[in-house]
């Protein structure tokens, strides 16, 4: 029903503004292209270099834990805006076998965590042509929103910033799926259902405070970072390892009674 409703609409603005009426643009780190004025297709990515189980790459790492890694972030991103993710694309630089298949493994295993059905959403190709030495991949995720549900750029005024996760990095951190202080999937999922975070965004090599003034410029705000905040707010999250999440002060305790992840308050939003 939604496809054929999809394909009538397509067919009616094609008619309207000729093949080029696509209205698409970057929002933080998401590309959004407004498919009709009410349904959005979002498309996040991310990519790995010489994180593997190959000889000469820098950090060693399982292919298996690598495609988990390298899914997550833009799984995150698409979650975090309040989209479905549809479709996860691997571009592989490695053999598919042995190196590509353990990728292939830990991005359906990470899909499943975001909701999906692993066995029918990935697709992608690998470099089965020429020997590779060093992992090198990328990782597309596809995924739809209605307008009234994107989230990016809903904080408000007086807002509570909380991260949830502490940010580690490789090579300094060790760096697991199974880590119980880093953010994963299940808990993006179980805030992003929650109607009264106002707005989410992860945390990458950027560091929180850079994420933050990110989040804050998207509702035309600024944060302020409270003193001796009990995190690094320069040091990088790596994979996404942590996220950022603005909501009413009269919601943190509730929040964090029903995250099983730590929580740090951050500061708040105020005005430019």
């Amino acid at each position: 029903m939604l496809e054929k409703e999809l394909l009538e609409k397509y067919k009616k603005l094609k008619s309207e503004k000729g093949s080029n009426f696509f209205n698409t643009r970057s929002i933080r780190d998401l590309l959004v292209t407004e498919l009709t004025t009410d349904l959005w297709i979002i498309v996040t990515c991310d990519s790995d270099g010489g994180i593997g189980p190959k000889e000469k790459d820098t950090i060693p790492c399982k292919g298996y834990d690598l495609g988990r890694f390298a899914a997550r972030v833009p799984l995150m991103e698409m979650l975090a805006c309040g989209a479905a993710p549809l479709i996860v694309v691997d571009v592989l630089a490695v053999e598919m076998n042995p190196t590509g298949s353990e990728i292939i493994k830990g991005i359906r295993d990470e899909a499943e965590e975001a909701g999906m059905d692993k066995n029918f959403v990935v697709t992608g190709s690998t470099e089965d042509n020429v020997e590779t030495v060093q992992t090198g991949l990328g990782v597309v995720v596809i995924g739809i929103v209605k307008k009234e549900d994107f989230r990016s750029g809903k904080s408000k005024l007086n807002d509570t910033l909380l991260c949830i996760g502490v940010p580690k990095s490789a090579p300094k951190d060790v760096v697991t799926f199974t880590d119980q202080e880093i953010a994963n999937l299940d808990v993006m999922r179980k805030v992003s259902l929650l109607d009264y975070v106002h707005d989410i965004l992860p945390v990458g090599s950027k560091g929180i405070k850079y994420e933050l003034h990110e989040l804050a410029a998207a509702a035309d705000l600024r944060p302020t970072i409270i003193k001796d905040v009990e995190i690094d707010t320069y040091k990088s999250a790596g994979p996404a390892t942590c996220f950022l999440v603005s909501l009413t002060d009269n919601k943190v305790q509730e929040f964090i009674s029903t995250i099983n992840c730590p929580v740090t308050k951050i500061g708040k939003l105020i005005s430019l």
